[in-house]
């Protein structure tokens, strides 16, 4: 018998695998026994491996490697287990590349390494196949190979020839292979099934992988399957209604209404409709069609579907996140503010890290003119968002925030829901303005419908009775706007994160002047700053002596008055350039409307000066007392609520207790009554932080001693004598700095408010703490006997006497 050739040996399966193997790495690719595989080859040392190869013995070990991005892959990167394989042809690329055909001979396993360079080089031991004749290993040959048949008849990528090899290959090892080879497995898979030795396990494995495949690809044909259904449906209709179209056409029936519903039929269809919006949009348009134009209803549903397709269901603008964009802006847009900069820049600090400006509500409170609703504004421009704005000022009908039912005539929808219509995109910036001053009547209360739109948990299906559609309004950024927060409902303020705005001292209004108000008025009025200069002096002399409020929007009303002054000097041609000093601005503007007169009010005894805080800012308050022959009765006036009528009466009963240490005839009280007024008697006042004031003028009265001209005062009284703290600092300092006063006495314990007010402020008045209305009665009158000092109550009932302020 004549000796084989080496592609005869192949053929037969009788080849030798030599033990010592050059070694060529595969990516992502495995290489089976009996399997013919075309390989690409790139890497330099790999060109060279296969010239040596097919120079010489023409064999080679295919090994995958465990990580892909190994480059090159050495010893560590390659799997223990891989393929003996023959280099059957090989072709140049004229990039310098290979392209080879290699068939699979055996399996084999690392047991040495040999060499590193140029190319990797081992010692294999061949790991031959585990086989035992069993009935199970026959039924498994024959379940893969109808498997493989079902699974060629399904799938394109596998010509139909394959199912006829697989019949035809009677080794079940080599059958086993023929899968695993043709099917797209993961790499981690064919290596497994190549390692796998044991014949038996290998067909599980295989006929496992065969039914998981099989049914991925008939849930495929399923789905595809009713997808044709549904698009030839759709065509049939389109084509039926074209042929009807064409029909009333030939006819002369085709009408105005007809073209009407094709209209709004395509907007619906371009619209991207959420599924229960798109279902209500088609069920009232075939409602519609069936109406003639001249129905009751027709107008009716032809309003509601065009409320429905000018809503932004899906439209958004890009947010900008940018913090250092963010400061610019504020800074631009605002003068001082820090804290409250600092809060919203915190605010979009956490939702850019977030990627998300859904969050708290934030609610912004403070006197009028301080920059509430321009805070809006900025905010909407730093993002890049849409801004709207609704005022729900004296707002008593839930419908004004919900909308009407369609039962209704002249049914619409909400504010809410024409404001986001307004804003053309479901993330604008909602300024929800003067929140503190809805009302509820007979015909609901808003605010309980607040509740809904202002909590994130809810508003992501919010109802307007008129669409009766739920609308995510969770990419809303709300922001609402106060000036006190008593009126604000517990439950609905408990949604919102408040950020409180004072009111501006003389410098941050003249700050503010010059940066914002002087410009924006020249610009308003045709002029220019070389046109019309207004000096720091004259912004002081009106700030001072014609506006006096926690804000600057009078500050703005004079600077235009004298704006227009100017204009009309211009326009008459009596001068090129204005000027306007002190002299000249007091002469436009007219006699000084806020004199300075504390001084003057507590110039008699009786008379002591308080600080209020009201919704528009702080205020001074002048009590005024005095006596005449009586019983010992007291009066008040002025309009004062329970509260305040209650600490007057504890004041007097404070000082008639203590007549005899303060020096006051045992009989006077008898023989006298008090009559206690607080001028602007047509202003309602009330709060118990009058309590040492009023303490303070009975005693001026019965001292006849007058309080100190420069001395403003806040605190609570008890009857032990006890001044306790109050709110309303900042406020009532400014307001006391506005007036002139250069003293303030306040309760002991609000000494951590004074961090809360500007340096300017603290520099030029001076804080006053005290414990008890005897610690007062020095300052104020300057040689009062002081008081019996109580002991001080518990922190507990101190704390629970703090008063709502």
């Amino acid at each position: 018998m004549s000796e084989l050739t080496f592609d005869e040996q192949i053929e037969q399966g009788e080849i030798e695998i030599p033990s010592t193997l050059p070694v060529l790495p595969l990516k992502e690719t495995v290489v089976f026994p009996q399997s013919v595989s075309p390989l690409a080859i790139g890497q330099e040392r790999s060109v060279k491996l296969v010239d040596d190869v097919v120079a010489g013995e023409r064999m080679l070990a295919l090994v995958t490697v465990r990580d892909p991005e190994a480059d090159p892959p050495g010893w560590d990167d390659l799997h223990e287990i891989g393929t003996a394989a023959v280099v059957h042809k090989m072709i140049r690329v004229p990039d310098g590349s290979l392209r080879i055909l290699v068939q699979g001979v055996g399996r084999i396993r690392l047991e040495r390494r040999i060499q590193d360079e140029p190319y990797l080089v081992g010692e294999f031991a061949p790991v031959p196949d585990v086989v035992e004749e069993t009935p199970e290993l026959e039924a498994l040959t024959r379940s893969v190979q109808t498997e493989f048949g079902r699974l060629i008849s399904l799938v394109p990528y596998l010509p139909a020839e394959l199912e006829i090899a697989a019949a035809n290959v009677d080794d079940p090892s080599a059958l086993s292979h023929l899968v695993a080879s043709t099917l797209r497995l993961k790499t981690e898979e064919k290596q497994r099934l190549l390692e796998e030795a044991d014949v038996a396990a290998r067909l599980r494995d295989v006929l496992g992988i065969l039914g998981r495949e099989l049914e991925v690809v008939e849930l495929g044909s399923k789905i595809q399957s009713q997808v044709q259904s549904e698009m030839e449906k759709g065509q049939r209709e389109f084509f039926l209604r074209q042929q009807l179209k064409a029909i009333q056409e030939e006819l002369g029936e085709g009408d105005e209404q007809q073209a009407e519903v094709a209209e709004l039929r395509g907007q619906i269809e371009e619209k991207n409709l959420p599924e229960e919006a798109r279902k209500a949009a088609d069920r009232e348009l075939a409602r519609l069609e069936k109406l003639p134009p001249a129905a009751a209803e027709y107008g009716v549903i032809r309003t509601y579907l065009d409320w429905i397709l000018s809503l932004p269901w899906s439209e958004t603008t890009e947010d900008n996140l940018d913090l250092e964009h963010a400061r610019e802006v504020l800074d631009e847009d605002h003068y001082d503010l820090e804290k409250v900069k600092d809060r919203i820049l915190e605010y979009l600090a956490v939702s850019k890290l977030k990627n998300d400006l859904s969050g708290p509500i934030l609610c912004f409170v403070g006197p009028p003119g301080v920059g509430k609703t321009s805070l809006g504004q900025s905010i909407a421009r730093t993002t890049g968002r849409k801004f709207v704005r609704i005022s729900v000022g004296g707002v008593r009908d839930e419908a004004e925030i919900r909308g009407h039912r369609r039962t209704y005539i002249g049914a619409m929808p909400g504010t809410i829901i024409r404001s986001l219509r307004d804003a053309e995109s479901k993330n604008p910036v909602l300024l929800i303005d003067e929140i503190d001053k809805m009302g509820a009547d007979f015909r609901g209360d808003p605010a309980s419908a607040m509740l809904e739109v202002l909590d994130p948990e809810q508003n992501k299906h919010f109802r307007d009775h008129y669409l009766d559609l739920p609308f995510d309004l969770s990419k809303v950024l709300f922001i609402c706007t106060a000036n006190q927060l008593e009126t604000i409902p517990g439950p609905l303020l408990d949604r919102m994160d408040i950020i409180q705005l004072s009111g501006y001292t003389e410098d941050e209004k003249l700050g503010i002047a010059r940066k914002y108000l002087v410009p924006k008025q020249l610009e308003a009025h045709g002029l220019t700053a070389e046109r019309l200069t207004i000096g720091d002096d004259v912004l002081s002399v009106v700030t001072r002596e014609y506006t006096r409020e926690a804000g600057v929007r009078n500050l703005e009303r004079r600077i235009a008055d004298l704006c227009r002054k100017a204009a009309r000097e211009i326009a008459e041609g009596k001068a090129e350039t204005v000027v306007v000093d002190e002299e000249t601005a007091r002469s436009w503007l007219g006699p000084r409307r806020f004199p300075a007169d504390a001084r003057k009010r507590t110039a008699d005894p009786g008379v002591a000066t308080g600080l209020a805080y009201t919704p528009v800012g702080g205020d001074v308050l002048f009590i005024e007392a005095t006596a005449y022959p009586g019983k010992g009765r007291l009066t008040i006036t002025g309009q004062l609520g329970e509260v305040m009528q209650e600490s007057a009466q504890a004041a007097l009963s404070w000082v008639r207790a203590h007549a005899t240490e303060l020096g006051v005839p045992k009989d006077w009280f008898a023989e006298h009554d008090v009559h206690i007024h607080v001028p602007a008697g047509a202003v309602p006042k009330d709060g118990p932080s009058a309590g040492i004031t009023i303490a303070t003028a009975i005693a001026s009265l019965v001292l006849d001693k007058p309080v100190a001209e420069d001395l403003g005062m806040t605190g609570e009284i008890t009857l032990t004598g006890q001044v306790l703290p109050i709110g309303g600092i900042r406020e009532k300092v400014l307001a006391a700095q506005r007036a002139g006063l250069k003293r303030v006495v306040l309760p002991r314990e609000n000494e951590p408010d004074l961090a809360e007010l500007p340096d300017e402020t603290r520099q030029e008045v001076e804080f006053i703490l005290v414990d008890s209305i005897g610690e007062v009665f020095e300052v104020a009158l300057g040689a009062g006997k002081r008081g019996r000092r109580p002991k001080a109550a518990p922190s507990s009932e101190r704390q629970a006497a703090l008063p709502s302020v």
